[in-house]
């Protein structure tokens, strides 16, 4: 094997080794959006482990809180701070309920596949919801095909 081309096999196997780079996606908290009033947008999302996940403050007086017993076992939970934008890298993979804490009752949910995974999503469904937050769930599930 001559050397320029050992040098390039080398390296091209080395690339392959490194992970995927992880994405940074973005959902909005608003007032009012395309699926009605108190809304996250997107309000389902799939993402891959070691993917970030940054909630968008577009409107005051909202943040982003992980539901109890909506997630997977080794998680953990958040709570973003009311009105801020803020960053979080979700690296177990399963699915995430996630809310707006004043705005729970007024159906304002978001739900979040991490991976092909969705080990946990009995207990995720089996988590009682208002009226408006469980209908918003329901789309959210159908949607990411669970």
């Amino acid at each position: 094997m001559n050397k320029p081309f050992a040098a390039l096999f080398a390296a091209t196997l080395a690339l392959a080794a490194f992970p995927a780079f992880a994405a940074d996606h973005e959902v909005r908290m608003l007032n009012r959006g395309e699926a009605g009033n108190m809304v996250f947008e997107p309000a389902a999302l799939q993402i891959e482990p070691g993917d970030t996940v940054t909630f968008v403050s577009v409107d005051p007086g909202h943040n982003a809180e992980t539901i109890a017993g909506m997630v997977p076992e080794g998680a953990e939970p958040f709570r973003t701070k009311l009105s801020e934008t803020t960053a979080i890298t979700f690296d177990v993979p399963g699915v995430y309920g996630i809310k707006c804490t004043p705005h729970l009752a007024m159906g304002m949910v978001a739900l979040i596949r991490v991976g092909d995974d969705a080990h946990n999503i009995e207990e995720v469904k089996a988590v009682r919801q208002p009226p408006v937050a469980g209908k918003r769930f329901e789309a959210a599930y159908t949607e990411l095909g669970l």
